[in-house]
């Protein structure tokens, strides 16, 4: 199945404490139905020192369920996607509000 929010993506939150705040999909878990999102979800962890980090408080990004954000449009709004087969046969993404192709 072809994936409706993808890596680079921008995209704003839909529901939670980060609700109307936009950011970038820097990594997908389409097994674990989840998003990593750049700035979004911040928590705490306490961290070990090893040799190659530092220890400490770190702060760092959790996963966001896919269903919680929904992909931003080149107008600022977020939008639902649906998928459209071209004439050559290319599956592109399509933005559900104004019906622009979002990869093609």
């Amino acid at each position: 199945m072809a994936a409706k929010i993808r890596k680079g993506d921008k995209v704003m939150v839909l529901t939670g404490r980060d609700k109307g705040r936009t950011g970038e999909v820097f990594e997908v878990r389409p097994d674990e139905n989840k998003a990593l999102v750049r700035g979004i979800n911040m928590v705490k962890r306490h961290q070990k020192q090893t040799q190659t980090q530092e220890g400490g408080i770190i702060s760092k990004e959790m996963p966001i369920d896919l269903s919680n954000i929904a992909y931003v449009g080149k107008d600022g709004k977020p939008t639902r996607i649906g998928f459209k087969i071209q004439a050559d046969g290319k599956k592109v993404r399509v933005a559900k509000s104004s019906g622009a192709e979002i990869d093609g």
